[in-house]
């Protein structure tokens, strides 16, 4: 039985349209495995980014997770803006991709659109973090602390680049304000 073109087409786009939200790493990038939420709770700071229209002109940005009853996550991103001097915030909620063990999540700011959120690199002592979304062009490395010694921000700068990131493109994000 042959389909008529018209509903190729729209199968076909719903195809692209659906791969398009994949909330799953990109191909060659393996979340962290052992993962615990518990340790990964709190307070984190961005130290660099690639950059994007949700966080573009924001400095002192911290993200903060608060695991729910529910299994899902409570996430909730500040940050200052230069241009108005007011701090901005986001609330949203992440949900795990598969085996909470695994640190693939889903985060949603937005109803029931979701982004990827893939902890690639992350510190034994969960005092560091690098974090890539669902394709190559979200990227953040995230600290405990507002600051990160630079052997390390170069460690993790290569590992990026080896797993295909724009590193030239990141934006090294300021830390100078209290968290108001």
């Amino acid at each position: 039985m042959r389909l008529p073109r018209l509903s190729r087409l729209l199968l076909i786009g719903c195809g692209l349209l659906l791969s398009a939200c994949s909330t799953l790493p990109p191909p060659g990038i393996t979340p962290v495995s052992g993962f615990d939420l518990q340790r990964y709770s709190g307070k984190w700071y961005e130290i660099a980014r690639l950059d994007h229209s949700f966080e573009r002109g924001l400095s002192d940005v911290s993200a903060s997770y608060t695991p729910q009853a529910d299994g899902s996550v409570r996430v909730i991103n500040r940050g200052h803006d230069g241009e108005t001097g007011r701090w901005k915030q986001a609330e949203g909620k992440a949900l795990f991709n598969g085996d909470p063990h695994s640190a693939s999540l889903k985060v949603s700011f937005f109803g029931p659109f979701y982004g990827g959120y893939h902890v690639v690199a992350l510190d034994p002592d969960y005092r560091w973090s690098m974090v890539a979304g669902n394709d190559h062009s979200y990227l953040w490395i995230l600290a405990r602390e507002k600051r990160l010694p630079d052997e390390v921000v170069a460690r993790l700068l290569m590992q990026a680049r080896q797993l295909g990131f724009d590193t030239d493109q990141l934006i090294r994000v300021g830390q100078t304000r209290s968290d108001g």
